[in-house]
């Protein structure tokens, strides 16, 4: 995957996963769009740069029960 169609999946699965939440879905489903764009990251070799976005969203949901 070029790294520009990785960041375009990256931001995607970022805002998928803020619009579930402000929907009302599931946090849970927020909480695996953010993982797989830090999956995605990981993969493009940009992790460093989507983490900290990632683990803001992740520290607003409830813990997993």
């Amino acid at each position: 995957m070029k790294r520009d169609d990785a960041r375009m999946r990256i931001q995607k699965l970022l805002i998928t996963g803020d619009n579930r939440l402000k929907q009302g879905v599931d946090p849970e489903k927020a909480r695996e769009c953010w993982e797989q764009a830090l999956e995605a990251a990981r993969e493009a070799g940009i992790e460093e740069s989507v983490r900290p976005l990632v683990e803001v969203r992740l520290a607003d949901l409830p813990p997993r029960g």
